[in-house]
C-alpha cells in the first residue's frame, strides 16, 4: 500500500495540519505502508491559465505549463499512490488555495469532450483515472468549534467523489486547533481527549494501511469534541445563544487551564 498525504497548509511542515498527518502515517507505517507527504507551500504550483490549450483541436494536449513548475512532479507521486490524502486547514470557511489551484490543474489531464456517465450516474467527461479516481481521505484543521466551519470542504469532497469515481474512505475533521495547542507536546501530556484523538488518528493510519479505509468507530474517536462538555456536538446545535455563551465561557477557562 502507498499512501500519499498532500499538505495543503500555507504554513507546509510548520503547521497543524502537517503534525496531524505524521500521526496518521506513523500509524500506516506500522501497519507495512509505503507512505510521502508532498507540502504544497514548499513547491512551484502555478494556476490554471483556462487557454484551452490543452484541447486545441479536438485532442488532448500537453499543458502549456508543463515543465515549467512542479505540477507534473505532483500529479506523478498521485498516479504512483494506492490512497491519497488531500489535507488542508479551513480558510475563509473552504479548503486552501493551494489544494485547490493543484486541483484546478486536473482540466489539463481530462478529455472535456468526451461526455461520459461516472458510475454513481452523473453526466461528466472523461478523467484520468490513474490521477483523479484514487481513493481518498480528507484532513479537515480548524480553530472553530462549529460544525458550520467546515461544511463547504466536506461537502466539497464528497461531490468531488462522485464526479470522479473516487472513493471517499475517511473523513477526518479536527476542529479546536488552538485548544489543542496545535499539537504542543505540554497540552497533550495534560489532556487524555487529546491523547485518544492522536491514538484514533495512529489507528486510523493502521486501517487504511490494512483494510484501506478508517472504520465509522475510528472516525469518531478522531473526531470528537475536545471540550469537556457532555454531549456537546448535540447541545451546540441548538439554538439558543446563552447556552453558547456558557460553552464559549467554558472553552475559554479549558484554554488557559491548560496552555
Amino acid at each position: 500500500m502507498k499512501i500519499l498525504a498532500i499538505n495543503a497548509s500555507l504554513r507546509g511542515s510548520r503547521g497543524y495540519t502537517h503534525f496531524l498527518i505524521e500521526r496518521l502515517l506513523d500509524g500506516a507505517r506500522a501497519a507495512g505502508a509505503e507512505c510521502e507527504t508532498v507540502t504544497l507551500a514548499d513547491l512551484n504550483i502555478r494556476r490554471c491559465l483556462s487557454c484551452d490549450r490543452c484541447h486545441a483541436g479536438g485532442n488532448l494536449n500537453p499543458c502549456v505549463l508543463a515543465g515549467k513548475d512542479d505540477t507534473e512532479g505532483v500529479f506523478a507521486r498521485m498516479a504512483a499512490a494506492d490512497l491519497i490524502i488531500y489535507a488542508t486547514p479551513i480558510y475563509v470557511f473552504n479548503l486552501s488555495s493551494l489544494l485547490k489551484t493543484l486541483l484546478e490543474r486536473f482540466f489539463g489531464t481530462s478529455d472535456v469532450r468526451d461526455l461520459r456517465l461516472t458510475k454513481s450516474g452523473l453526466m461528466f467527461h472523461h478523467v484520468d483515472a490513474a490521477l483523479c479516481s484514487k481513493p481518498f481521505v480528507t484532513l479537515i484543521t480548524c480553530d472553530n468549534m462549529e460544525d458550520d466551519t467546515p461544511r463547504s470542504v466536506l461537502t466539497y469532497f464528497r461531490v468531488f467523489s462522485r464526479f470522479m469515481d473516487a472513493p471517499l474512505v475517511g473523513e477526518l475533521v479536527r476542529d479546536g486547533g488552538s485548544l489543542a495547542g496545535h499539537g504542543d507536546p505540554a497540552v497533550t501530556a495534560k489532556n487524555s481527549r487529546l491523547q485518544q484523538v492522536y491514538a484514533a488518528y495512529s489507528q486510523a493510519g493502521r486501517e487504511l494501511a490494512q483494510k484501506g479505509r478508517i472504520s465509522r468507530a475510528t472516525q469518531n474517536r478522531a473526531n470528537q469534541s475536545l471540550l469537556p462538555v457532555p454531549f456537546f456536538n448535540l447541545l451546540k446545535r441548538l439554538p439558543f445563544r446563552g447556552l453558547k455563551e456558557r460553552f464559549l465561557a467554558e472553552a475559554k477557562k479549558w484554554k488557559l487551564a491548560d496552555l
